[in-house]
């Protein structure tokens, strides 16, 4: 499987570049999508760094670019995608782009100042226009109003000279719609009801010019008298906000006039604002159809000159240094493109890689395509897996939709997941290019395609194991019970609600009593009889036969994972673990878990009374309490069981400490033995003077080299010993320095308690976790029932002309439940439960999961969003 099975194997890798050539280098490199860059520059403040005016004019590049995305989202305007994929532009083209953006913003900023102006304008004039004509109404009213009547503005006591003077002033305006209740009343309260409101409707919408927005105003008139009044009011609409407009007096006729020569200003302004509409419509299209390939372009260059940030800069050699991990198969496909991008540049001087040796830990590769990503998202979900451990993603491919489908067991249910899936898949390339960003919840359904496919193809499986397809089941084989067998009369057929079969009844089984394995006849070819569906102890005979299965595939899971543990230890060669832990782990886990899945299958083969068979669980305890097996308890299996079963007991209590004290035992040994490999030695010669000094034999190679450079002679200057050579004792006793590395012993101990509980315990619980295997496909069984018993069954039992109309609206009732409970709510349940399984159960067995992703520098991964600039 290639490095899905394991991860790629890294290397750590430094690049020398031209400072002419790094960016032609890097814009290749991050085309390929192979390396991931180390900052070397870790103390440097990001705004000291030396590309950083670079990268400012980027982020400025595409302040610009969202400026003139805003503006095509506002008038709706779709982005113009080809598919293409621009190469990175040179840095000379970097100046043109400005340029162009700097002029596109210029010009779009223009065009808005002048359209706001113009609406703003042409807002007025409606307006006024509407204030025309319905002032020459209120006018008409206001003609009409008899000033001698009680409810005259002026006080008749009034005198005369103050009467005189006490002429009728107005003030026109437009208000919003909404606001002209509360406008009403602060009126009537500020001016103590001494004014006199008229309003009316404006039948069109108007668009604001700053939002755009369309709104629904009223046009005003306010008549009072004073000056003091007229001053109160015209504060009262600055705070409301409403637009006041001048309003001569005068007749009807030169209202009219006026009217009318304001309709034509408004159907000029109307002209010119057609104009700029399309002028503006035009500018954007032309930007719609390039501002996608200039996001990449620009989204290219700021990435380029943030990897070129974290390189280091050798001035004197006019040169960048970059450290890099990379996959070693891919070696040469770098090579080439630093090749590439020194032959674009004109530089003299060639690019070199070289590979670096290191004792860090290399970051975790795997290889995924459209199938394997989704499997390969649950694994680093749970965590990265360590450098070249085994990935479980190939193995979660089948195991992981077929404990779905356990649970999820109906034919029915699975076809409608697989006929989802199914067209996800085939309509894969439309969806792909419809690059919804908008729905996280879709995207994460979209990714799991394979997934749900292969989910629902399991479950069609398990579906037909199970004889379930909307909880009904479906005879193909013919079932293997004879009811005419047991010779029943009319009379009992007719008075009893539930009768039994007695498979010992010559003819009632088929083939009873040929002899088939156990000598119970010939049961049905595959899966279950689909008697079983009308039969009162169908739940008692599922509960039985999935408990059972449940345990079984729990320990073959299990089991399975261990092996996986057997080939990390033999990748990494550790020979110690093996034998310390994976041998005692592997008897543990048969003496407990496997001899239960032994006794199951041993009993499901050869077991032929029903009545007399025996509890396991009660025959399990008592194995562990030492009671003998017996007929009488029912826990008598086979001839030799009590022997058997002493036998396994021992063998997990040696087990025990086995794991728990060979492996911190054998380290300790080796540690005094590699303490004692360094004992004082009391001689002259040079091999304990090198034993005792361990840079002797340094020391010899340095002082041989000054004898080459002095022309094959000893040069004066050169002393024949290094004065660090005689300040060594020969009584001095040379003992090894700890390795920082090496965790102290007691740490080493408390772990290894912990691993053994820890595994001692989960071999109980895990198995005990299975269990779920059971119980949801027993609930997902049991609620597809109940929703077809008390939902479908009612059209389908009722007789025409009614049942076939009530069965069709019954129906689509039944199918929006299908779908939202069994198929979205329990599949997510069972997805969790499936998961579960995986992360704890499974892995726990073999997967440490201590790694780190590998994350390149590649264009595609940033334009699409993946990873950050």
């Amino acid at each position: 499987m290639g490095s899905l099975f394991r991860s790629e194997q890294m290397c750590l890798a430094q690049l020398y570049l031209q400072s002419e050539a790094a960016f032609a280098c890097v814009s290749k490199l991050g085309e390929l999508g192979l390396v991931s860059f180390t900052d070397l520059n870790p103390n440097v403040n990001a705004f000291q760094r030396k590309f950083v005016n670079d990268v400012r004019r980027c982020d400025e590049m595409e302040r610009k670019l969202r400026f003139l995305e805003r503006e095509l989202k506002k008038d709706q305007i779709g982005v113009y995608d080809n598919g293409d994929n621009p190469p990175a532009p040179a840095p000379r083209e970097m100046i043109e782009l400005e340029a162009k953006f700097e002029k596109l913003e210029n010009d779009m900023k223009e065009i808005n100042t002048n359209q706001e102006a113009l609406k703003k304008n042409f807002l007025e004039l409606t307006e006024m226009k509407q204030i025309l004509m319905k002032a020459q109404h209120f006018f008409e009213e206001m003609d009409r109003f008899d000033t001698t009547e009680d409810e005259a503005l002026i006080d008749p006591n009034t005198p005369q000279t103050v009467a005189a003077a006490g002429k009728l002033g107005f003030v026109a305006g437009v208000i919003l719609r909404s606001k002209l209740p509360s406008f009403e009343r602060v009126l009537w309260r500020a001016c103590r009801g001494n004014v006199f409101l008229r309003h009316a409707e404006i039948e069109m919408a108007l668009e604001d010019p700053v939002t755009g927005d369309v709104v629904n105003k009223s046009v005003f008139i306010i008549f009072f008298q004073g000056d003091q009044l007229r001053n109160r009011v015209q504060k009262i609409c600055e705070g409301f906000m409403t637009s006041l407009y001048p309003v001569p007096e005068m007749p009807p006729e030169g209202l009219h006039n006026l009217e009318m020569n304001v309709t034509s200003k408004i159907q000029d302004l109307q002209l010119v604002l057609n104009q700029t509409e399309d002028h503006r419509h035009l500018v954007l299209t032309q930007v719609a159809l390039n501002i996608r390939v200039w996001f990449i372009k620009v989204r290219k260059i700021k990435a380029i000159y943030h990897t070129l940030n974290l390189f280091n800069v050798n001035i004197a050699e006019k040169c960048l240094i970059a450290q890099c991990w990379c996959p070693t198969n891919d070696l040469g496909k770098i090579q080439d493109a630093l090749r590439y991008g020194t032959e674009v540049s004109g530089s003299s001087v060639a690019s070199i890689l070289q590979q670096v040796t290191t004792e860090e830990q290399p970051p975790t590769y795997n290889r995924t395509n459209m199938f394997t990503e989704s499997f390969q998202g649950i694994i680093d979900a749970f965590g990265v897996s360590t450098y070249q451990e085994v990935n479980p993603a190939p193995f979660t491919i089948i195991t992981f939709p077929f404990l779905f489908a356990v649970m999820f067991g109906d034919f029915g249910h699975g076809l409608l997941m697989l006929v989802f899936g199914l067209v996800l898949v085939i309509r894969e390339k439309f969806y792909l290019a419809q690059k919804s960003a908008d729905s996280e919840i879709w995207d994460m359904i979209f990714g799991g395609r394979y997934m749900i496919l292969f989910m629902g193809f399991f479950s069609m499986y398990t579906g037909f194991l199970y004889n379930e397809c909307f909880s009904r089941s479906f005879n193909v084989f013919g079932s293997s019970w004879n009811v005419s067998a047991m010779n029943f009369d009319a009379v009992t057929l007719g008075n009893a609600s539930a009768l039994d079969l007695d498979p010992v009844t010559p003819g009632v089984y088929r083939g009873y009593p040929d002899n088939y394995i156990n000598g119970s006849g010939y049961p049905y070819p595959y899966g279950m009889d689909p008697i079983w569906q009308s039969a009162e102890n169908k739940i008692t005979f599922q509960n039985s036969y999935k408990m059972k299965s449940s345990i079984v595939l729990g320990f073959a899971q299990m089991l399975f994972g261990l092996t996986l543990a057997l080939y990390n230890h033999i990748y990494f060669k550790d020979r110690l673990s093996i034998i310390c832990e994976w041998i005692p782990q592997m008897i543990f886990i048969w003496c407990i878990v496997g001899y239960l899945c032994v006794i199951i299958l041993f009993k499901w083969i050869t077991w032929k009374d029903p009545a007399s068979a025996p509890s396991l669980l009660i025959g399990l305890i008592n194995m562990f309490m030492f009671t003998a097996p017996s007929k009488a308890d029912g826990t008598f299996l086979y001839t030799g069981q009590s022997t058997v079963q002493i036998f396994v007991v021992l063998m997990i209590v040696f087990c025990l400490p086995w794991m728990l004290l060979a492996k911190p035992a054998v380290i300790y040994y080796r540690r005094r033995q590699k303490a004692n490999r360094y004992a004082p030695l009391k001689s002259d010669s040079s091999t304990t003077r090198g034993l005792e000094n361990p840079n002797f034999a340094e020391d010899v190679g340095k002082s041989q080299r000054n004898y080459n450079l002095a022309g094959g002679e000893m040069a004066d200057d050169v002393p024949i010993i290094e004065q660090d050579q005689l300040d060594v004792e020969s009584n001095s006793i040379q003992q090894t320095e700890p390795d920082p590395d090496e965790k102290d012993f007691s740490e080493i101990m408390i772990l290894q308690i912990i691993h053994t509980i820890e595994f001692s315990l989960n071999c109980i619980s895990h198995t005990a976790s299975y269990l779920r295997l059971w119980a949801l496909s027993l609930a997902h069984s049991e609620l597809s029932e109940v929703l077809w018993t008390m939902v479908m069954h009612i059209g389908l039992s009722m007789a025409p002309p009614a049942g076939p109309i009530v069965t069709y609206a019954v129906f689509w009732f039944f199918a929006v439940l299908t779908v939202g409970i069994l198929l979205v709510m329990e599949g997510l349940s069972a997805f969790l439960h499936a998961l579960r399984l995986h992360w704890v159960e499974f892995q726990s067995k073999f997967y440490k999961g201590q790694g780190y992703a590998f994350l390149p520098f590649s264009f595609e991964s940033i334009i699409q969003g993946r990873v950050d600039e």
